[in-house]
């Protein structure tokens, strides 16, 4: 691929309609000023003052935003509580230009919610304290699941990509039940020609008919049920093998990510694409959500996969950068790292 190339695949992003289904969380940050602070009178324990409240759209919805930052048109679908989490995180994705309607609202659920403490102290240090999480921990109400599956049956076939982000390690406490990641397999198998791809923490072996993104200890736990070893001491062989058998098992193309080794593709054999060099301090949260951004962009434009994942390796190297916030990365900064790294193309 060279820069005229890459430069064609950008100017097609802003075409491309994407449906983002999934788990999405507020991510809210409370900053916490030390020297404020009192002391309870009823407890005698030390009051936290908070002094800045930061609220952004999580999981899914750092997916969205990566998109988003890379010029498509976004619709998110989920399961949400109708509750002030709720509110924030429909404002912060309508914000980001995401269309949220579609997501399903109920009386009965939480909005999944990761509250990050950021303690301040008297010499101006910053660090995080226990971050409380509010998820739903009982099974998604059959009425919601329903009509979930209702609207994604609805909306899949008007998109170019659908891209699943299955972030709750709960069984059927999500968004992503096993009834709708049936349905997503139905619906891959009906519409070969649109993007499905999927990201999923726990269950990445039992999609079909996706492209899947695993890491390597999502690959190697599809393959090898309760494995717990080492992922990072897993030999080459063993991650060309599990990558191979994913790739038979879904039907579709594997992007096995290495971390700072890059992508294994597997499509019709195997092909690695090397990371993006970067220097100085990185902050790793979120790569993965750019990275299938990128890819899945890329496929919907006619990059090939091994296109595909040079592009999302282009894009996490930016996001890994901003330090301390889930970062994106515009299309103008994917064709100024190209040219630092790469310009003179890949074989």
């Amino acid at each position: 691929m060279n820069e005229a190339m890459l430069r064609e695949y950008l100017a097609r992003f802003p075409r491309v309609r994407a449906l983002v289904v999934g788990d999405f969380f507020l991510d809210k940050y409370l900053m916490l000023e030390r020297a404020l602070s009192e002391m309870s009178l009823e407890t005698g324990l030390e009051a936290y003052q908070v002094v800045e409240v930061r609220c952004s759209p999580g999981a899914a919805g750092t997916v969205t935003s990566n998109l988003r930052a890379l010029g498509a048109q976004v619709t998110a679908l989920g399961a949400i509580g109708d509750d002030g989490e709720g509110y924030e995180l429909r404002r912060g994705l309508a914000q980001r230009g995401v269309e949220a309607a579609p997501l399903v609202m109920d009386g009965g659920l939480f909005t999944p919610t990761y509250t990050k403490p950021m303690m301040r102290e008297a010499d101006g240090r910053a660090h995080e304290l226990n971050r409380l999480d509010i998820k739903n921990r009982a099974p998604l109400p059959v009425a919601v699941e329903d009509e979930l599956i209702r609207r994604l049956r609805d909306l899949a076939p008007r998109m170019d990509a659908v891209i699943v982000a299955d972030q709750v390690q709960e069984r059927n406490c999500g968004a992503i039940t096993d009834r709708v990641r049936e349905e997503l397999g139905r619906l891959a198998q009906q519409h070969p020609d649109k993007v499905f791809a999927v990201d999923s923490r726990e269950r990445i072996g039992e999609y079909r008919h996706l492209i899947t993104k695993p890491n390597r200890r999502e690959a190697a736990r599809a393959i090898v049920p309760g494995w717990a070893g080492d992922d990072t001491a897993l030999p080459l062989e063993t991650m060309l093998e599990h990558g191979a058998r994913l790739r038979e098992r879904t039907g579709r193309p594997v992007f096995l990510t290495l971390s700072a080794d890059g992508i294994l593709v597997f499509d019709q054999g195997h092909t690695h694409v090397p990371a993006v060099p970067v220097r100085g301090e990185i902050d790793p949260v979120g790569a993965g959500d750019s990275t299938m951004s990128g890819i899945a962009l890329a496929l919907c434009a006619g990059a090939s996969p091994e296109e595909a994942a040079l592009i999302g390796n282009l894009v996490a190297s930016i996001t890994i950068q901003q330090i301390g916030t889930t970062g994106t990365a515009s299309p103008e900064q994917v064709l100024a790292r190209f040219r630092e790294t790469i310009s003179g193309g890949i074989a």
